[in-house]
């Protein structure tokens, strides 16, 4: 590539291409990603481009710029400085070092922009799978092959916040990526820190949390919590005892920062420890929340098979069922089976648990619709007098 030009001397061309016929045509976009591409005199075509990603463009025109684009950030992306350092740039006097701050803006729009396409429920699927392989395919590039875990952060902090459905996008995720260990390890890395922040910025818990209010900030944290248990149910846990090798997204694998070593030749089984804390870290931070009952029995339902089997040490759930024992119910039965399970099967000593399953004999438990599952419940747990 040339020596650096300022990124605006193709500006006046730009405009005049697009004044000819007002909307650019397909035709016209491929030139200008052509020429974004040969030269940096036409660096502002970029910036015209990226206006060009648009859930409301045309399909053959966004995908167009998304693909020219693309092709222009990655040789790109060793020489991209960081956010800190793009920030010092902006005012030296060395082109090649406001080349470079430029060249971080650009990129974080772009990056932006795929994960707006990804996210937003009424892209086009052609666009949101484009999109999102793209995206994927930076956080694999990373810096110098390591998995790109902070812009990898930023897109699974849009996806927990959507407003709208995040159904085809979890498609995506659980059917080309979760088989990576990286992007399991990454995802759960992010949830935790994403659902521990979410959980200081809400208040109430047990029965005041499962009540549906008006205030939209409320409604906003159950949307929320949604979206995180549907993440976590789309990234299923490894099977921790029969891998003996773990695949990788990136290129490096499992590199985090302060470590001299990656997961890259690491033993099957220091990746089993690594993925099962992290695992376990994420699914705790997501407990602590103020689930609404439908996350709340759907949990309980299936926990037993997709959680506690994958879990570092599964009896520190201990706390989170006798919570879920004193919300009543049938959330009450299901907490007592949970804690069976682990007396059970994970060597848990609960001396109170026969005292909570008495105390459910109630005329009440006998009319209610859940009366089968607890007598079936109360018949398997009761203890062995033979």
């Amino acid at each position: 590539m040339a020596k650096s030009s300022s990124p605006t001397a193709s500006a006046s061309g730009t405009k005049k291409r697009k004044s000819k016929s007002g909307a650019l045509t397909h035709e016209e976009v491929k030139s200008l990603g052509h020429e974004l591409l040969s030269s940096r005199t036409h660096l502002n075509h970029a910036p015209t481009l990226l206006a060009l990603l648009s859930p409301s463009a045309p399909l053959k025109i966004a995908l167009e710029a998304l693909i020219s684009l693309q092709s222009f950030f990655e040789p790109l992306l060793p020489s991209i400085p960081s956010s800190s350092a793009a920030a010092a740039e902006v005012a030296s006097s060395d082109p090649e070092l406001v080349f470079g701050a430029w060249l971080r803006q650009r990129f974080d729009e772009f990056v932006a922009a795929l994960i707006e396409l990804s996210v937003l429920p009424h892209s086009d699927d052609t666009i949101r799978e484009v999109a999102f392989d793209a995206f994927m395919n930076f956080v694999k590039l990373g810096k110098d092959g390591r998995f790109h875990s902070a812009i990898y952060h930023k897109f699974l902090h849009a996806v927990v916040h959507a407003t709208d459905s995040i159904d085809p996008l979890l498609e995506l995720l659980g059917s080309k990526y979760s088989k990576y260990a990286d992007v399991c390890y990454f995802t759960y890395t992010s949830l935790d820190k994403i659902t521990n922040s979410l959980g200081s910025q809400t208040t109430g818990s047990g029965k005041d949390g499962l009540q549906n209010g008006d205030d939209s900030s409320e409604d906003r944290s159950i949307s929320c919590i949604h979206n995180i248990y549907n993440i976590l149910v789309h990234i299923p846990a490894l099977d921790f005892k029969k891998e003996t090798k773990f695949d990788m997204w990136s290129t490096v694998g499992i590199s985090l920062k302060g470590e001299k070593n990656s997961f890259e030749g690491s033993s099957a089984t220091h990746i089993n420890k690594r993925l099962k804390v992290k695992f376990t870290k994420a699914w705790l931070a997501f407990l602590k929340l103020a689930l609404p009952l439908d996350v709340y029995k759907e949990v309980l339902a299936t926990i037993h098979q997709n959680v506690i089997p994958s879990m570092s040490n599964p009896a520190i759930l201990c706390d989170f069922f006798t919570r879920s024992y004193d919300i009543g119910g049938v959330i009450s039965v299901m907490a007592l089976s949970g804690l069976f399970i682990l007396m059970t099967q994970h060597n848990l000593e609960y001396p109170k648990f026969y005292d909570k399953l008495y105390a459910l004999l109630t005329p009440a438990v006998f009319m209610a619709k859940h009366r089968s599952v607890f007598l079936q419940m109360g018949l398997r747990m009761q203890p062995n007098r033979s």
